[in-house]
């Protein structure tokens, strides 16, 4: 019996997908639930399981543009699973540690020794290897170990250049980082998260009026609480104690005491919102996403840093869902991570503003009428002038600032702990 394969719906308003890469080839025996492909919308890459045992025959290319509902491959669950198929078996072991199984250490061993002599059974014939057939002949012809070489390609494809340079130079085309001299040109098609991205990104910059102030923030308070409490913090919560909890909770309090900059525009109404549903832009393998901390000024430093782990996890590995990253009322970028000294972020539509934070530099600075070096960060609010006055987008900037400046003033709900106790 042929079962067919349709592409799922991965959420409302979503029609059509990208295959964007196959994990197993026409004619592989497949698993039932073993991942068998990677698709793309405008939204998120999520992986197809196969929904039953057997032979696959592919209706769909890498690249092809399907429709959702549309069948993409057959599975020939009558066909029997072939005999010391040791190509298979590794394959469902492979992504039973993908998935996460808890195995033992000695199992792990075992079962990386096996992949490491499947891997050691490519010969001229047949090369089992993710490459380009150029690169495959020449990999073939010259039978080389392809453990040693490290693709460039799209998806870590091997390519002509990097067997070229393996050759020429005897070392891992990656410590050359591309540069082979070869002259050859790479044409790739972006994906279909990517060219959406794209394209609300040049709609951000012709649709809105987009401005951005700067201010610098003086860490060294917060550095000190971190250095003072992390151990504890970690021991107690189970989490490292970082910078982004402490930004988190004070663009909560700002947004409260300035509600616009949490707002939308909807047509000729302005929205504005009693919570703060926070992005985090986080880099993934496949680009720039933004997952929500949903009602983050509810939250406790620890069940920030929960949250922003559990998110940043499943979108390092592509395992981010749609609903994860719905919605939002305002974003944080950190460009600091890469060693970004400043930036102008550009809004992530529909909300109004997003807020950047950048490297901490050692900066003399004047303290008290003396001049002393203190780790400083920039940071910078792009917001809409259409909704957002500048009075108000400094304001809320201003109120950043002086809050992580005073780290108590977070704990406190932006009072210092003596206006608390005295319930001024």
């Amino acid at each position: 019996m042929a079962l067919e394969m349709k592409v799922p719906s991965p959420g409302e308003s979503i029609t059509e997908v990208e295959i964007a890469q196959w994990l197993v080839e026409d004619g592989d025996y497949v698993d039932k639930d073993q991942a068998i492909a990677e698709i793309d919308s405008d939204k998120a890459t999520l992986e197809l399981p196969a929904e039953q045992s057997g032979i696959i025959t592919l209706k769909a290319a890498e690249g092809d543009l399907v429709k959702v509902g549309s069948v993409v491959c057959l599975i020939d669950t009558d066909a029997k699973k072939p005999a010391g198929s040791k190509k298979s078996e590794a394959g469902s072991q492979k992504a039973a540690l993908s998935e996460g199984s808890l195995l033992e250490e000695r199992d792990r061993e075992v079962i990386s020794s096996e992949n490491k002599k499947i891997e050691n059974q490519n010969t001229k014939a047949t090369v089992e290897v993710k490459a380009t057939p150029l690169a495959k002949e020449m990999i073939a012809a010259n039978n080389i170990n392809t453990q040693k070489i490290s693709g460039s390609g799209n998806n870590g494809k091997i390519t002509k250049s990097d067997i070229q340079a393996y050759l020429t130079n005897g070392i891992d085309s990656s410590a050359i980082v591309g540069w082979g001299g070869s002259r050859e040109q790479d044409t790739q098609k972006m994906s279909m998260l990517r060219r959406k991205v794209a394209q609300r990104l040049v709609a951000v910059k012709n649709e809105t009026a987009m401005l951005t102030t700067f201010n610098e923030v003086d860490m060294k308070p917060i550095m000190d609480l971190r250095n003072q409490y992390k151990d504890k913090f970690k021991e107690t919560h189970g989490v490292s104690l970082g910078f982004m909890s402490f930004f988190t909770k004070a663009v909560t309090e700002a947004l409260r005491q300035f509600p616009t900059v949490n707002g939308m525009i909807d047509g000729d109404n302005m929205i504005t919102y009693d919570y703060a549903d926070i992005g985090i832009a986080v880099s993934s393998p496949k680009g720039l996403m933004v997952p929500v901390v949903r009602n983050a000024e509810q939250m406790s430093l620890a069940e920030i840093e929960a949250e922003i782990k559990r998110l940043a996890v499943k979108a390092r590995d592509g395992k981010i869902d749609i609903a994860d990253m719905e919605g939002g009322t305002f974003t944080i970028t950190n460009g600091g991570v890469f060693g970004s000294m400043l930036s102008t972020p550009i809004i992530n539509p529909p909300q109004s503003a997003i807020l950047g934070m950048h490297n901490i530099v050692d900066r003399p600075v004047a303290i008290d009428g003396k001049v002393e070096i203190r780790p400083i960060m920039y940071v910078a609010l792009s917001y809409d002038h259409r909704i957002i006055d500048g009075k108000e987008s400094v304001g809320f900037l201003k109120t950043v600032k002086e809050m992580l400046e005073n780290p108590s003033s977070i704990i406190f709900g932006g009072k210092n702990p003596e206006e608390v106790l005295l319930n001024l």
